[in-house]
């Protein structure tokens, strides 16, 4: 085998390499386009039944996987679990599993986030997290 061809066949190589090592995905952000919601959010009205609805179901967050959000323990558990953060509302964590950074989008499955939760979730962590 010639030099040249050695050459050659290193530099394709390498190369090669560096293509692979940097096609890599570490993680998907969604983008959360909906308006913010201005009107005051209570729990009992707009959240829980968004929750219970959506989320509080066989096999997910209805005890068999933490936090429980049915309608009997959602509120002590997303504010004894520490998914809240009034200070800083966007790095809440529950809001962070809504929005799908800190991991699938919730609920899982779901083609678009129903019921505008995203915003929903945000504007009563930005009120407080009061449970009313």
């Amino acid at each position: 085998m010639s030099k040249k061809n050695i050459i050659i066949g290193s530099l394709v190589l390498t190369q090669l390499i560096f293509i692979i090592a940097s096609c890599t995905k570490t993680t998907t952000v969604l983008v959360d386009n909906a308006p913010a919601v201005t009107a005051t959010v209570s729990f009992s009205k707009d959240i829980q039944p968004i929750l219970t609805k959506n989320c509080a179901l066989s096999g997910c967050h209805n005890g068999s996987i933490a936090p429980d959000l049915s309608e009997a323990t959602a509120y002590t558990a997303l504010e004894g679990g520490n998914f809240l953060n009034t200070a800083t509302p966007e790095s809440s964590v529950v809001y962070l599993w809504l929005t799908g950074k800190e991991a699938i989008p919730m609920p899982a499955g779901a083609t678009n986030n129903p019921s505008n939760i995203n915003a929903l979730m945000l504007a009563w962590v930005k009120q407080g997290a009061k449970n009313n």
